[in-house]
């Protein structure tokens, strides 16, 4: 079963489903942008890249920043993704993240883009 992210009940009263592929998008997401600490049983779960939403924006941050994502996403999700790319880019007070990805279960190119 692959709950919808965020949780939500259907009309019927039930918890809301999503696809398979769509699934992984909201997986990427709540990897994204979970902060560290934030789930009591997974304290390490997530990247904390909200806090850099207000940092400069030089190039040694933006690097460091996707080397931080490919990392988590690697850890959280490397049984089900193959990540190809990570582009962020980061203008004002605005965080733009593009993931390139292969879903392992069926060989597909994916492209994620989130912005916070």
């Amino acid at each position: 079963m692959n709950i919808a992210y965020p949780l939500s009940i259907t009309d019927e009263g039930l918890v809301a489903t999503t696809g398979y592929s769509q699934h992984i998008e909201q997986l990427i997401e709540q990897v994204l942008f979970t902060m560290p600490g934030e789930r009591v049983n997974l304290p390490d779960f997530g990247t904390g890249i909200t806090q850099l939403i207000f940092s400069p924006g030089n190039s040694e941050m933006v690097s460091a920043t996707q080397f931080l994502i490919q990392g988590a996403l690697q850890q959280w999700l490397g049984n089900l993704i193959q990540v190809q790319a990570v582009q962020v880019i980061a203008v004002d007070s605005t965080l733009n993240v593009t993931i390139q990805y292969i879903v392992k279960q069926t060989k597909q190119p994916r492209v994620a883009s989130f912005t916070r």
